[in-house]
């Protein structure tokens, strides 16, 4: 069992698991029972970014439609479209090591798919969390369980990976936003 974290909480990844090379962040949510007549689709991202705060071009933006970024760091395991079952509902590993050197952060998001059209945020969304865990031994190192009432946010940012003093940290971040995808884009992109 690893560290359960709480909103602005961090980890030092080379305290918490020494040695660490390959992380996995594993995402899950649940729907609640709603009247919108629509399943949820809900969407992982993340954005790899440069000192500047920017991505440094398109394919450091992974996700759904972008499953591996240019260094073969970060890497989509692909689109769950119902977020059903038990455990992780979309998961992407990071390959620590491969990650580009102009890369000091990785900003982790979950967007909801067409959430306007569908009438949906995230006050819909129940038993929401970020975990990582160690790829090679499966050993969880640390789980933010999101426990806010994001009731008019379409998206979400988890988590952030960044790296300071030359070791790769985790901050859970908890952060709804009006804005989906979009929004992120904007922010993240020149």
């Amino acid at each position: 069992m690893g560290i359960n974290l709480s909103k602005g909480g961090r980890i030092d990844l080379s305290k918490e698991a020494p040695g660490l090379k390959r992380v996995a962040l594993g995402l899950g949510w649940d729907t609640n029972s709603s009247d919108t007549g629509v399943d949820f689709d809900l969407d992982v991202s993340v954005f790899m970014l440069n000192s500047n705060k920017k991505i440094p071009n398109d394919k450091y933006f992974v996700f759904y439609n972008n499953l591996t970024s240019p260094d073969g760091s970060v890497v989509h395991q692909g689109d769950n479209r119902t977020g059903e079952g038990e455990g992780d509902d979309e998961t992407v590993f990071v390959d620590l090591d491969k990650i580009d050197s102009s890369i000091e952060e990785l900003v982790i998001v979950v967007t909801i798919d067409e959430a306007e059209a569908r009438k949906q945020n995230f006050g819909q969304v129940e038993n929401s969390f970020i975990r990582l865990y160690d790829i090679d031994t499966n050993k969880e190192i640390a789980k933010y369980e999101l426990d806010e009432d994001f009731s008019t946010e379409i998206a979400v940012e988890f988590g952030e990976l960044y790296k300071k003093s030359g070791s790769w940290r985790f901050k859970a971040v908890g952060a709804g936003f009006n804005a989906g995808l979009q929004g992120f884009v904007d922010k993240f992109v020149d």
